[in-house]
């Protein structure tokens, strides 16, 4: 059996277009959705992906506002801008791009992103509401799994799914998300013990644990989907995710590739929910007027 390669950047492409579509929609209602991305670093790496969120957006007809706070700012300052961007009605959604500067908590922080233009799923309240089967945005890598499991026609309905990992920002949202298409989800952490005691038996295996080579062809069982959410950089400078793609070769049914999967849909996401936040803003803001 060969392993077929779910690619995620033509599925990017139709996500980007597709909030091209919507923004140029509210254009003509005279409102350019509004992107605000607020960085406190120096790492070179985030501010080459916020560059490529910029370009990304503006490409989708949404302005792209970079709030550079530099490495040296306060949980204070950040704070502050988070409140007065929420305020700001032009803004229509907010990230808050980590790494912070040492001693900063982003946890302490996401709480001050008003819910309906965290676009990113980041407020505690955008996971409760989830949780619940409210409207909330997930956050968009962990959407991006599920954009990848539908654009491929993988049902999940009735199935066994196995995510590995479970971090506020993928594993515990995506098992929510998995929850509401009726799959039946284990979620496995540093203390569930052998994986394979879980993985061997399910139908779609999830990696997003963030270690290199985590889970090999010993751990799945013939058929099954594996989704690569991982991304480790090698001394060499080698983008590779959390699993070992050689091992898995000619046991799993499809795999997701690293980079080129999950990472490549995520973005457009982000891109998506700006401008569904924008429209919602623009309804409510209709509807109060109207009242």
């Amino acid at each position: 059996m060969s392993t077929t390669l779910l690619p995620g950047r033509n599925l990017a492409k139709l996500i980007q277009q597709k909030a091209h579509d919507q923004a140029r929609d509210l254009e003509t209602e005279g409102l350019r959705p509004t992107l605000a991305v607020v960085v406190a670093t120096d790492d070179g790496s985030t501010h080459w992906y916020v560059r490529s969120i910029e370009r990304a957006a503006e490409s989708a007809g949404i302005n792209c506002r970079i709030v550079d706070l530099g490495h040296g700012a306060t949980g204070q300052v950040l704070a502050s801008v988070l409140k007065d961007l929420s305020a700001e009605p032009s803004v229509n959604g907010i990230i808050l791009q980590t790494p912070l500067p040492p001693g900063v908590d982003a946890d302490g922080l996401v709480g001050h992103i008003a819910p309906e233009k965290d676009i990113d799923g980041a407020n505690p309240l955008s996971l409760g509401r989830l949780a619940v089967g409210q409207a909330s945005f997930a956050p968009a890598t962990a959407r991006a799994v599920t954009e990848i499991l539908d654009h491929f026609d993988i049902p999940v309905a009735g199935r066994n799914v196995v995510v590995i990992g479970r971090s506020g920002v993928v594993g515990k949202p995506l098992s929510l998300l998995l929850l509401e298409r009726d799959a039946a989800v284990t979620v496995c952490h540093s203390r569930s013990g052998p994986l394979e005691k879980y993985t061997r038996t399910a139908d779609v295996v999830v990696v997003a644990a963030g270690r290199t080579g985590l889970l090999n062809g010993r751990h799945i069982s013939s058929g099954a989907v594996v989704i690569d959410v991982g991304t480790n950089v090698l001394p060499d400078g080698t983008l590779v995710g959390d699993v070992d793609e050689a091992s898995v070769q000619g046991i799993a049914a499809a795999l997701t590739p690293v980079p080129g999967g999950v990472g490549s849909v995520t973005t457009s996401l982000l891109l998506l929910h700006t401008t569904e936040a924008a429209r919602e803003q623009s309804r409510a803001l209709v509807l109060g007027t109207a009242g």
